[in-house]
């Protein structure tokens, strides 16, 4: 039976529709202190958005472009919408980016004002002396009050909410237009080379609809934000959605309090990478072996591999309970899932879906629900989106392309770039894909690192990087194809890793940098015996520096290959 979900044409006027039903309800509880927390129901939240979007128009930022930069926080996503349902155009940069690249992307996008957090504070104000941007208004997001130069978003709320009590209603009133460009989106990579994606409230709206409609969540549950709130994924899937669903959503104080986080909030819903359930999977697994209770948790998971979540809730409660006991849905998102975690985090009775998607796709295309999944799958496309393959080889693997309204505009101000991407309302993906009979979507990898063999054989790096990086001590790994002789068709796999010494240390009794070699190279040679023999990597190398890497945690391909 298809799942009742609100209608929506747009960001405000989803915010209009859900003030009222949500109104009492807490938005978002925030820690202030030790054991001490703050709370903003939804109505203060929407009255902050219509107050603050008010006092933006009277600064004359109407239908200009207004930037926001800075920490996962609510006045983040105060500026997001009071710019986005009524104001102007909002830009949404990456927290992660040096000043010099910062700079260049606020040349680009030529915004007239921008929120920004504390830390962000004086690289903004040394880019605002350049003449080579547009910036005439600076907006703290920590600031109390006004100060020469710099507005307070503080200070801005109160002023709106009186100039509304004055009658001004331009921002209340405001129309807006649900198929033009209402938020730019840089790609991730080198600013030289990252293209503007244009969203609309449209493209976002109806992947939000979409996503209500196959994920088990709604208004009770309480939602933990980690992710970067510019990235696609996080606004959409977790701010945006909480707003949408009436949710209670709450700050992750970094990545060492996860777990922390997760039992004090008593999270139900969270999406995070790949890389943090991987990491939770493998300390849980060896904290069990230490404990000599795996083997008795492998037996359970035999005896109950049949069960219902439910009952297997039940019987891994203990299991439960480091995540706060609470859990209903984990999303992954952003790169592939190992199929081994996804399958230990079902056994144990937590329903783990991987999700994929792009910026281009607002961003989700497909993802795995409670009762449709397939481990290794990113399950099925969601309901207004239809996908396809391009270029299907004999294996069944194509370019997976994709149309809805989900998918983008453009690419802002390059017409080449979009014309390469959009194809009669179909957005190439640049991933290759399989989809099996039921619909099912499987992603080989990315079109343009796939290595190609001499007899033909395609090499997925992605896929093969996965098998490298469970190797104990390993931390990350990066597999390239490498030219044997003379013959530019004689390539050859090899690998190289980016250890821990200390964990190998430990795990292998090795010392030196000979006996690590060893130990390492020897785990690769394991590998290659349960692979096809054209797969087999002939060549490993060993560094403890980090590879190259996006914002996003991206591998830069091209990038590490001039390094090695």
């Amino acid at each position: 039976m298809k799942k009742e979900i609100l209608e929506i044409t747009d960001l405000k006027d989803m915010l209009n529709k859900t003030r009222e039903m949500y109104s009492t309800r807490i938005a978002y509880k925030i820690k202030t202190g030790e054991k001490e927390y703050r709370t903003i129901t939804h109505q203060e939240i929407r009255e902050m958005i219509d107050a603050l979007g008010t006092a933006l128009i009277d600064l004359g930022l109407k239908g200009k472009r207004v930037a926001v930069i800075g920490e996962n926080r609510y006045e983040w996503g105060l500026s997001y919408l009071a710019v986005a349902c009524g104001t102007g155009i909002i830009v949404p940069l990456d927290k992660a980016l040096p000043e010099n690249e910062l700079e260049e992307l606020i040349e680009r996008s030529e915004v007239e004002a921008i929120f920004y957090s504390q830390k962000y504070e004086e690289s903004i104000e040394r880019i605002k002396i350049s003449e080579k941007n547009k910036l005439k208004h600076l907006i703290s997001m920590d600031a109390k009050t006004n100060r020469e130069g710099i507005y307070s978003q503080e200070e801005l709320i109160q002023k709106g909410k009186k100039l509304i009590e004055d009658g001004n209603r331009e921002f209340l009133d405001a129309k807006i237009d649900p198929n033009a460009m209402n938020i730019m989106l840089f790609t991730s990579g080198t600013t030289s080379k990252s293209k503007v994606v244009a969203l609309s409230h449209k493209n976002i709206c109806s992947n939000l609809m979409d996503i209500a409609t196959v994920l088990d969540v709604d208004k009770d549950d309480r939602v933990l934000s980690f992710l970067p709130m510019h990235h696609v994924f996080e606004c959409t899937t977790g701010f945006l959605y909480s707003l949408y669903l009436g949710n209670q959503m709450s700050f992750c104080d970094g990545i060492r309090h996860i777990l922390e986080n997760l039992n004090e909030y008593k999270i139900t819903f969270a999406c995070f990478v790949p890389a943090i359930y991987e990491n939770m999977y493998k300390n849980i697994t060896k904290k069990l072996e230490k404990e000599g209770k795996l083997g008795i948790i492998k037996q359970l998971e035999e005896k109950y591999k049949d069960a219902s979540m439910e009952e297997k809730k039940v019987v891994f409660k203990d299991l439960h309970n480091i995540f706060g006991g609470e859990i209903k849905l984990f999303v992954s998102g952003a790169a592939a899932l190992d199929k081994d975690v996804e399958q230990g985090f079902r056994n144990w009775g937590i329903n783990l879906c991987q999700g994929y998607g792009l910026t281009e796709t607002s961003p989700v295309i497909g993802v795995e629900t409670n009762t449709e999944f397939r481990v290794g799958s990113i399950g099925k496309a969601l309901p207004s989106v239809q996908v396809k393959l391009e270029d299907v080889n004999e294996d069944g693997i194509g370019e997976l392309v994709a149309k809805g309204p989900n998918v983008m505009l453009e690419y802002y101000g390059n017409e080449e770039a979009t014309k390469e991407a959009l194809i009669d309302g179909w957005f190439y993906t640049g991933d290759l894909a399989k989809i099996d009979e039921d619909g099912y979507i499987y992603i080989c990898g990315r079109k343009k690192s796939v290595i190609v063999l001499k007899n033909g054989k395609n090499i997925f790096p992605e896929e093969m990087e996965t098998l490298v990086n469970k190797i104990e001590g390993v931390k990350e790994s990066f597999i390239f194809g490498k030219q044997q002789s003379d013959d530019k068709e004689d390539i050859k796999i090899h690998v190289k890793i980016v250890y821990d010494r200390e964990i190998v240390k430990e795990a292998y009794k090795a010392e030196s940098d000979e006996e690590i070699y060893a130990v390492l190279s020897n785990k690769v040679k394991e590998i290659n015996k349960k692979m096809p023999l054209y797969k087999g990597i002939k060549g490993t190398i060993l560094t403890e520096e980090p590879l190259i890497k996006t914002t996003t945690n991206k591998i830069k391909r091209q990038e590490n290959l001039k390094n090695i």
